[in-house]
């Protein structure tokens, strides 16, 4: 059994979460829950596997060898049933460049890129810093899930867009895309000649009662359209380590991908990101099985506080991520004000939710990937700042 009650102090590791709370919200006493990694210890197979590594005590260039492959290709078999060839991977050191990176390979200045808000913000920055024009086909939250809405994507889909950005499982909302939903899309793409570029970053976090699908494995030619981007980082909190991987099985648009990285020399990775990941894909079952758990559990505390004592606010409860969409526009605040309420009043540092594109505003997301203790500290935070707002 693994400890995810473990209070482990991060404040003064160098690390985003902690030692930028000051730069980002003005002080440096909010609880934080907002950058998506995890505040629980990365597995000990993992510290074990670098720290074996580190005892050679030379940290030269290095390449993934034949176990970093296996350890990948059997990871997806058990986990997903995906059968993936060895040639059709290709690095990346993380998936936000591999996005961008994307974005240069497949399409040109001025080319139109489909993006379904509220999504993750550098979805957005991919397509506008590098000249393309961004096309919303914007999420519809309807019965306490975000939902596709198909007849606005199959019109934008018309308008000649080159590339779909997807987020699959998507995030902020948690919403674990069904076969039908991704066929649906997947046919509206082929339909118009649209590349699809499939973030499955969430892909192991799926909760009990729901299921991830592959976007590529919904059709026999999905493959001939389909970039699907992967990585340990959040499953095994080690964003830190700088490593993921792209499935492309064709070959031309595996060729252009892999020149666009080739040309930026950033193909080899990190000796350690290479270790780390090899190890969480081969030991990490079990250990993932118990944090899918201990999530479910901060989820069923969390969905039944709010109901309970902050019943202004709506818990969107995710069917995968450990990220949680709140809908916060009783409270009657503007944006401006809700982040201020937030750091101010709840002593709470979250993200806006207008951030995440349009149908974001009003919204804000935090990250429950923390000890129960954590996140109780949170929400007695942010009720106790509602509290007040009603006495004014």
């Amino acid at each position: 059994m693994y400890d995810f009650d473990e209070i482990i102090p991060r404040q003064g590791t160098d690390c985003v979460k902690y030692d930028l709370r000051e730069a980002f919200f003005g002080d440096s006493g909010v609880l934080p829950m907002w950058v998506a990694d995890m505040d629980f210890r990365t597995p000990d197979f993992v510290v074990d596997a670098v720290k074996r590594r580190a005892t050679h005590e030379i940290y030269g260039y290095s390449i993934r060898g034949a176990g970093w492959y296996k350890a990948l290709i059997d990871w997806l078999e058990r986990r997903h049933s995906w059968t993936v060839q060895k040639d059709w991977i290709v690095f990346s050191p993380g998936v936000v460049p591999a996005l961008n990176m994307a974005v240069l390979a497949y399409t040109q200045p001025g080319d139109s890129i489909i993006i379904q808000p509220p999504v993750y913000f550098p979805f957005m920055s991919a397509v506008e810093k590098h000249g393309r024009k961004l096309v919303y086909n914007p999420l519809i939250l309807k019965h306490g899930r975000l939902n596709i809405d198909f007849d606005d994507l199959a019109e934008k889909a018309k308008q000649g867009a080159k590339m779909l950005l997807l987020c699959n499982p998507q995030n902020p909302g948690g919403s674990a895309w069904t076969v039908e939903e991704l066929t649906r899309l997947y046919q509206i793409c082929r339909e118009h000649n649209i590349l699809i570029f499939s973030d499955e970053i969430h892909s192991d976090l799926v909760l009990r009662g729901f299921k991830h699908t592959v976007l590529t494995t919904v059709d026999a030619n999905a493959s001939d359209i389909v970039i699907t981007a992967i990585a340990p980082s959040k499953t095994f909190n080690l964003a830190g380590m700088a490593t993921s991987a792209l499935i492309i099985p064709n070959e031309e648009l595996r060729r252009l991908f892999s020149e666009t990285i080739e040309n930026l020399h950033i193909s080899l990775g990190t000796l350690f990101g290479n270790v780390a990941s090899q190890a969480a894909y081969t030991h990490g079952d079990q250990w993932l099985g118990e944090l899918v758990e201990y999530l479910r559990r901060n989820l069923d505390m969390a969905e039944l506080y709010f109901r309970k004592h902050i019943p202004k606010i709506t818990m969107i409860r995710p069917e995968a991520t450990y990220m949680v969409w709140l809908d916060c526009r009783e409270l009657g605040l503007s944006d401006d004000e809700l982040r201020d309420f937030m750091i101010k009043q709840a002593r709470l540092g979250l993200n806006e939710g207008r951030t995440f594109g349009p149908g974001g505003e009003g919204f804000m997301r935090m990250n429950i990937a923390c000890p129960l203790v954590t996140l109780k500290e949170a929400l007695e935070r942010l009720k106790g700042a509602v509290d007040g707002l009603k006495l004014k």
